[in-house]
């Protein structure tokens, strides 16, 4: 079967998708620096798919190292790209990390790429591209305009996309699906598996599992005055282990090379939009947790409102994320429970 290199594949969403890959007969090299991940993700795939995948600690801004990978694995048949920094706030308070760490690390994966003849990639982007659309392009499909960005993850997200858009331009043998995500939660069922960030979470549903489990007193909802139903952020939250397959149907179209474009975009999400404050009170529902919160003011780099049109990825991919939500905060919660042992 063939190889996929899947950088940052002990993340959060990376690791799910080398379960759903391996799952599938995919042989999976990680490479992952360990900056928001820690190793013992590897204890968890192996446990869930009965095999180990091959592991290199390594930045993906390293040239020598990224080139050691390639020549170790000349299997490598497309690579999915993760390795990222991604918090919106964060990206406001230091936006150079973000350009040198999001930008520099694709070039030198794609650079890497081309010497060793590698023509697949699947690129993990992100519905911050449209920035706030608005209401002619809610719900969100393809053709909705990218807009200016709201943060510098975001924009690194566009350049990332202008990039391989741009070198699939140049070598008409590069094959690029870009998968543009909405908010990813839950974890696999198992509980093996989940979001576990270094730190304080920056995403909303590791903060209220945290706050439920008594590790942070109070989750912060920010701001109650946007132009939605209860005043808080509308966002298209799409279970993580649906986001995972997505990514192996698009690894199975690139490598059938099915795709009429060189460059194909899939928005992925449930296409129905939940606000912050239905996340919580969903989640203190069918948990039975008390989760305090408290108003803030918003957060600068938020988007109001944004949900999918996922008809594209649904026809085309023959993919659907269709998992209850209920499911996914169970989830979630599960794994919260797994990791300190409740």
């Amino acid at each position: 079967m063939a190889r996929i290199l899947v950088t940052g594949g002990t993340g959060y969403i990376g690791s799910h998708t080398v379960v759903c890959l391996m799952e599938q007969g995919y042989d999976v090299t990680i490479v992952d620096n360990l900056s928001n991940s820690n190793r013992e993700v590897l204890d968890g795939i192996t446990s869930i798919t009965g095999h180990r995948p091959d592991f290199v600690e390594a930045d993906c801004q390293d040239r020598t190292a990224m080139e050691q990978v390639f020549t170790t694995y000349p299997d490598i048949q497309a690579v999915i790209h993760f390795a990222a920094s991604k918090a919106v706030g964060e990206s406001v308070e230091k936006p150079l990390l973000y350009y040198r760490n999001n930008v520099l690390s694709l070039l030198t994966v794609l650079e890497t790429m081309q010497r060793h003849g590698v023509n697949n990639i699947v690129f993990s982007s992100s519905c911050t591209v449209y920035g706030q659309p608005d209401e002619a392009h809610l719900p969100v499909d393809e053709t909705a305009p990218r807009q200016q960005a709201l943060s510098p993850y975001g924009n690194t997200k566009q350049i990332n996309e202008d990039i391989l858009t741009d070198a699939a331009h140049a070598d008409k043998a590069l094959r690029v699906i870009l998968l543009r995500y909405f908010n990813p939660i839950g974890a696999h069922p198992s509980a093996k598996i989940g979001e576990l960030p270094n730190g304080v979470p920056n995403n909303l549903l590791p903060f209220v599992t945290q706050t439920a489990a008594g590790l942070r007193p109070m989750l912060r909802v920010f701001g109650d005055d946007y132009n939605t139903p209860d005043g808080s952020c509308i966002r298209d939250y799409i279970y993580v282990m649906d986001l995972a397959k997505a990514h192996v149907k698009a690894v199975d179209r690139l490598l059938a090379a099915t795709a009429s474009e060189q460059v194909e975009v899939f928005n992925l999400g449930t296409g129905r939009g939940l606000s912050v404050l239905e996340i919580v009170r969903t989640f203190i529902e069918v948990t039975g947790q008390n989760v305090p919160y408290e108003i803030v003011g918003r957060r600068e780099g938020d988007i109001e409102q944004v949900w999918a049109n996922p008809a594209k990825a649904n026809r085309v991919l023959g993919w659907k994320a269709d998992t209850p939500v209920a499911d996914v905060l169970l989830s979630a919660w599960n794994w919260e429970k797994h990791i300190r042992g409740i």
